[in-house]
């Protein structure tokens, strides 16, 4: 009888840690409570940028990388740049979801959506059994050998309430479909809540998307020509970039971005801001007319996120659990689709080994996907690192990228240097 891996969220992770537990030969069945996978890859688009590129081509020679190659299958625009980030590549949000639905269906991952998860089954240390309820349907039970908690860490809307601008509605959906729910939390571990810098509890979202059509003609045409577009904001209108601390993304808060606006097509116009009052939006050159796509209110507010991640260690095992895993925001204080597309990737893989009986692995440190994990598992058992965000692309961690000489753009560089590790393939293995 094949063992079997069950995830819970269906985000980037949560289709990471599927494929990676399905390429061992286990049974994976993934459950999201939306319509749709991806949750906030819906509405992304970025890859690729800055130390983000390492991290992807490492994983590719690890095995693992055959999201980015849909992404990169999917990309409207590759090798461009804007204000402090690189060889960025944009995918197409239109197109990314489909493509990533039917490579998990075709690796034979049993998909679920619109599907809650809403209480686990024990023994000792171990969970056994999950229950579930399909969108106002019926209730059932799932048996698991492992289980990798992808279920984010964004709402429900008294967060969004409590701690940002209220429910914007955005990409979550969490109305309709109701909050996340964490298959770990139930099972008695402790969440961890992340803090700004001022000691308030968690951070928001980074960016908004406006409809290109509501944007002047020379603008949609340089989007879509170029992939970016700045434009200069008048001096009276700038953001301080004290209100660019609140971000997650923190890669993002540099004067450029609040000295300008700045968009970047993936199929919507995405503005590289939290969000804008948008009497002052239509102030700005090219933007008269502009509306928004994701969150709708983005002229209020958006998502807040880092309520609930999970303590694990660097082979991302829940501490306290012993065949549960986590990945994406859940893992920390890891931004990004990269990141989310790593940890899931690992988490999968680990939670396949146990559930074969297997001792579950880490990543190397002497590669960035490894360092990024450990890193950020470190600094979150301190007060100061739990009010910093940390991400491959950008701030404090991919400084540290680059003191530690692991920022790397050279392909053959990085697979020789996997394959130096140990680690070439690992993923791809049964």
């Amino acid at each position: 009888m094949n063992k079997k891996v069950v995830i819970v969220g269906g985000g980037w992770s949560g289709a990471a840690a599927a494929l990676a537990a399905r390429k061992t030969g286990c049974e994976v069945e993934l459950f999201e409570r939306a319509d749709m996978l991806l949750g906030t890859g819906l509405v992304g688009g970025i890859m690729r940028n800055n130390g983000r590129f390492t991290a992807t081509e490492e994983l590719i020679a690890m095995g693992g990388g055959e999201l980015f190659e849909i992404c990169d299958e999917n990309s409207r625009h590759k090798n461009i740049s804007f204000p402090g980030h690189n060889h960025v590549s944009l995918y197409d949000v239109a197109t990314i979801e489909p493509a990533v639905r039917r490579a998990l269906v075709a690796a034979g991952v049993e998909i679920h959506v619109k599907t809650r998860v809403n209480d686990v089954v024990m023994v000792d240390a171990n969970i056994v059994k999950v229950s579930v309820s399909l969108f106002q349907g019926e209730a059932f039970e799932v048996t698991g050998d492992a289980f990798v908690d992808a279920s984010g860490t964004a709402g429900p809307q008294g967060n969004c309430m409590k701690y940002g601008n209220g429910c914007v509605m955005c990409i979550y959906r969490c109305p309709t479909f109701g909050p996340r729910f964490s298959i770990a939390a139930k099972a008695g571990v402790k969440e961890i809540i992340g803090e700004k810098a001022d000691g308030t509890f968690g951070a928001m979202s980074g960016s908004c998307k406006l409809h290109k059509d509501s944007l002047d003609p020379a603008v949609r045409e340089q989007l879509e020509s170029t992939g970016v577009c700045v434009i200069a904001v008048p001096h009276h209108l700038q953001k301080s970039m004290e209100s660019l601390g609140q971000k997650a993304c923190q890669q993002y808060a540099l004067k450029e971005f609040a000295e300008n606006i700045v968009l970047l097509d993936t199929g919507h116009a995405k503005l590289m801001s939290a969000y804008y009052p948008l009497d002052l939006l239509r102030q700005i050159p090219g933007c008269a007319n502009a509306r928004f796509e994701d969150p709708y209110a983005g002229g209020i507010g958006n998502s807040m996120r880092y309520f609930g991640m999970l303590p694990r260690d660097n082979a991302l095992k829940v501490q306290g659990l012993e065949n549960v895993f986590c990945a994406g925001e859940k893992a920390g204080l890891l931004v990004g689709h990269t990141e989310a597309i790593v940890t899931g990737t690992l988490a999968g893989h680990n939670a396949a080994r146990v559930a074969l009986g297997l001792e579950p692995i880490e990543i190397s440190r002497e590669l960035a996907c490894g360092d990024a994990i450990a890193h950020v598992n470190e600094k979150m058992q301190t007060q100061e690192g739990l009010t910093k965000k940390y991400t491959f692309s950008g701030s404090v961690y991919f400084e540290s990228m680059k003191k530690k000489n692991l920022y790397i753009t050279n392909v053959e560089e990085i697979k020789k240097k996997v394959t130096q590790t140990n680690m070439k393939g690992i993923f791809a293995k049964q």
